[in-house]
């Protein structure tokens, strides 16, 4: 016996179904995103309501402002992104990140001579707080990265190298590649390295150890000690904290190299 082809219209009531399946499944991906949307401008418009009910606590508590631009950031609204609008006006963050980034910019051209224009977050923050005073507007590690994120978006050389947890913040146009950013994190608990230390490390020929080095010592980003003990040691200022206690001057720097 043969068995018997599927006929026209069969063929033609199955293509059918599909193209109301098709039809329903757009008509329900259509009502769900006008449902989002709707959702979202109700999670906007509280989101103003309770920025104006709470813009005194937004101001001044920088824990709540942390918790304040996360609530923010799941529905893509950047209270940063103007100066302008709403935002801005309503809750003054616009002048507050720019003052911010005002005073890093102070901190890091005031300590360049010394650290080559690195400078562990830590420090930046302490010294940011010391300059602002007792009385001045708290500030937080969280609005220190959004500040130098801003001034990235500038251009200006600023940018930020994940250490050990923490970040050394870059004030200077200089040029480093994933080299110097590994060499800088192994160098992050002892404040300096070594050649040896970065060959048996990293497994790197010293011809490529020297190379990052030389670099680092040309940008002003690392000091050399050539009269250590065993071999030379390649010091970083950001991390080396006998040198943040203390200011050192230029002479004083230039008596650690040959």
């Amino acid at each position: 016996m043969h068995r018997r082809g599927v006929g026209a219209g069969a063929i033609a009531k199955k293509k059918l179904a599909e193209a109301k399946y098709k039809e329903r499944g757009t008509v329900l991906a259509e009502d769900q995103i006008v449902q989002m949307s709707k959702q979202i401008d109700t999670f906007k418009s509280h989101l103003e309501e309770f920025a104006s009910k709470h813009k005194q606590e937004i101001r001044k508590n920088s824990q709540f402002r942390v918790q304040f631009q996360e609530m923010c950031a799941t529905i893509g609204v950047d209270p940063l992104a103007s100066g302008k609008g709403f935002w801005s006006e309503m809750l003054g963050v616009g002048d507050f990140y720019y003052e911010l980034g005002v005073q890093i910019i102070e901190v890091c051209l005031a300590l360049k001579h010394r650290n080559g224009g690195l400078i562990t977050l830590d420090e930046l923050h302490q010294r940011v707080l010391k300059g602002r005073g007792k009385y001045a507007q708290d500030v937080s590690q969280d609005d220190l990265v959004r500040a130098i994120k801003k001034l990235k978006a500038m251009g200006n050389g600023f940018g930020m190298i994940p250490v050990g947890g923490s970040y050394l913040v870059q004030s200077v146009p200089a040029e480093l590649n994933m080299d110097h950013t590994v060499v800088l994190q192994l160098a992050e608990k002892k404040g300096y390295v070594t050649v040896s230390e970065i060959k048996d490390n990293l497994k790197w020929e010293r011809e490529r150890s020297c190379h990052v080095l030389d670099h680092l010592l040309k940008e002003g980003l690392a000091w050399l000690d050539a009269q250590a003990a065993g071999e030379p040691q390649y010091w970083l200022p950001a991390l080396f904290s006998e040198l943040s206690s203390r200011d050192i001057t230029p002479e004083e720097a230039n008596q650690m190299t040959p």
